[in-house]
């Protein structure tokens, strides 16, 4: 896809510009875009350097980005929303603006919304998240820390193309132990009927909504997702539910060693690369397009390049882009082989088996 300013720069398979996405958005064609994947700035109480939002406001900021998102999706293309939640300045209570603005965005336009559906909510919860607000948490314990931001997973369509065998997670020892054994059909004291079909093998458990990652051994993306075996920041191990659980809390991954190296100012609130990760294999195949348009250190188009998917990210800040590029250098960690299958690995634990698998490479 060729838009009329240049790149900032231009990788095998994308092309990262500096620029307003707001602008940039209205030359990519309509219903070109796969995937959109992508965290806003969030309408937090402290202000951060990549600039924030009032809560009250928020809808009014954001629609005009959402109706380009509409416009340059496909039909069966997905919009995934990484937002955090805010507070309620002064007070222990929680703003709904999260909330108010997906209704918003869900909402029929003949009702003055735009028109998306709900296709699901997924979870990614942060386990390195400091105990915030600070008033609330550790001087009066009114209130548990806030650690899981709300993805909103939105298509025009009911029907988006997604694909849940390409993110299974491995069987645990007990379904493996039944596939193994084989399994009586009966009704369970739930009132379930489980069907001899249940002893099938699938090649996989499907994942629940929530993204869960810890601080264990693994290898590269599409495998246990990991840039580097010191990075505590890109560290997996299988799922059990809808929510993504990843820290990003790592200071010595390849990204931000060579931005101190170059003098180059960080992103503060960079994606985990669970994320894209997920939603790149439910939501894409090879050679679809993907779109950041809030691009910051470009996790995004990183996961898209290393799981051969085109990709375009936008971003307003130089020296966001500037170090976003060192994440594409040949010497990074992230390997460009494709991994192979190792779901049937024999005496393996969970934690040694792949979180998220894409049955196309």
């Amino acid at each position: 896809m060729q838009l009329n300013q240049k790149p900032y720069y231009q990788t095998k398979l994308g092309s990262a510009y500096l620029a307003n996405s707001l602008k940039l958005m209205k030359e990519i064609p309509n219903e070109s875009i796969d995937l959109i994947c992508t965290s806003p700035p969030f309408a937090l109480v402290r202000k951060k350097d990549y600039g924030n939002v009032e809560a009250e406001q928020y809808i009014e900021w954001f629609e005009p980005f959402a109706k380009e998102f509409y416009r340059i999706l496909k039909p069966q293309g997905s919009l995934a929303i990484d937002i955090g939640g805010s507070w309620v300045k002064g007070y222990p209570i929680r703003s709904l603006y999260h909330f108010e603005l997906v209704v918003h965005l869900c909402r029929p336009q003949n009702k003055g919304g735009l028109g998306f559906y709900l296709a699901q909510e997924i979870y990614w919860y942060n386990p390195a998240k400091l105990p915030t607000p600070a008033e609330w948490v550790t001087v009066r314990r009114e209130r548990v820390k806030d650690a899981v931001n709300t993805i909103w997973w939105l298509c025009k369509e009911p029907h988006p193309k997604a694909n849940n065998r390409n993110v299974l997670k491995p069987y645990s020892k007990a379904m493996k132990n039944l596939l193994k054994n084989g399994y009586k059909a009966k009704l369970r004291p739930s009132g379930h009927d489980i069907s001899t079909k249940f002893k099938n093998d699938r090649g996989g458990a499907i994942p629940p909504n929530i993204i869960n990652t810890q601080d264990v051994e693994g290898s590269e993306i599409g495998d246990i997702l990991i840039f580097d075996e010191n990075d505590s920041e890109n560290l997996y191990v299988p799922i059990s539910g809808n929510v993504i659980s990843a820290s990003n809390t790592s200071s010595n991954d390849y990204y931000q060693k060579r931005c101190k190296q170059e003098g180059i100012k960080r992103h503060p609130a960079r994606f985990p690369q669970a994320l894209p990760e997920f939603f790149i294999n439910l939501c894409t195949e090879v050679g679809d397009i993907v779109l950041d348009p809030f691009a910051g250190s470009n996790m995004t188009g990183k996961v898209a390049e290393t799981l051969d998917r085109k990709w375009i990210a936008i971003e307003i800040e130089e020296e966001y882009v500037k170090g976003s590029k060192l994440r594409f250098e040949s010497e990074s960690s992230v390997s460009e082989t494709n991994p192979t299958n190792n779901y049937n690995q024999e005496e393996t634990t969970i934690s040694d088996l792949p979180l998220f698998k894409n049955s196309a490479l």
